[in-house]
């Protein structure tokens, strides 16, 4: 490998979100039914939940904003931009507005 493609690579060690946005890494897709029914390879259950990376600081210093890194939420992905930042490609930045809902623990 290239000394100039090595460092280039190694230059890119983190995605930080700008303006009302949180990094999010969607939850895996489903396999199997709640039922136990083992899905064929090629159909899944595509879920839209995932735990917050990164958040803007914006959305940091924001008391309005009840969101923290890690949270578990709830998004809609058709507002989310994808990140081609790992193979999986699971991660996602993703407005505000699309953030739907944060599960909390009693």
């Amino acid at each position: 490998m290239s000394d100039q493609k090595q460092s280039r690579q190694e230059a890119i060690e983190t995605v930080e979100p700008i303006g009302l946005r949180v990094l999010i890494r969607k939850d895996e897709d489903k396999k199997q039914t709640k039922g136990g029914i083992q899905l064929p390879d090629n159909i899944e259950i595509p879920t839209i939940t995932g735990r917050i990376v990164s958040v803007s600081a914006e959305v940091e210093i924001s008391a309005e904003l009840p969101l923290n890194q890690y949270d578990k939420v709830l998004f809609d992905p058709k507002g989310a931009i994808p990140v081609d930042f790992e193979g999986d490609n699971r991660l996602f930045v993703v407005d505000i507005e699309n953030v739907v809902a944060v599960f909390r623990k009693s």
